[in-house]
């Protein structure tokens, strides 16, 4: 795997792991089939990012019981989490702005081309 796949696939699963951390923040209480809609991502993937958040101590688990009697989970998350969140925000917030950016340039640069320039006048 050449380091621009390997960056892009590190990108997607920073952004979704900064989308799950911020899920979470705002509901730990989700399941992980909820969690999975929310994101708009495959279980298995879901699955993935979780537990890859579980392992760097950026979520803990925390059981809960339910009105309907059974146990049920929080995914809550750690100071370290908390930190993290931060930082990926920072990082997404400063790659969208970059991006945003060039766009207008770009934009800026296209109609500059889609103006009909006017005949130059060659003395009269």
């Amino acid at each position: 795997m050449n380091s621009s796949n390997h960056s892009a696939i590190s990108d997607a699963d920073a952004a979704a792991s900064l989308d799950a951390l911020r899920l979470l923040a705002e509901q730990p209480e989700l399941s992980q089939r909820q969690l999975s809609r929310a994101l708009g991502l495959s279980l298995g993937k879901t699955h993935y990012i979780l537990h890859a958040l579980l392992d760097k101590g950026l979520v803990k688990i925390q059981n809960f019981k339910r009105s309907d009697r059974k146990m049920a989970y929080a995914y809550l998350l750690t100071p370290k989490g908390i930190s993290t969140k931060l930082h990926l925000t920072r990082s997404f917030l400063a790659r969208k702005e970059a991006e945003f950016e060039l766009l207008r340039a770009t934009i800026a640069q296209l109609r500059r081309e889609a103006q009909p320039s006017l005949p130059s006048d060659t003395g009269s």
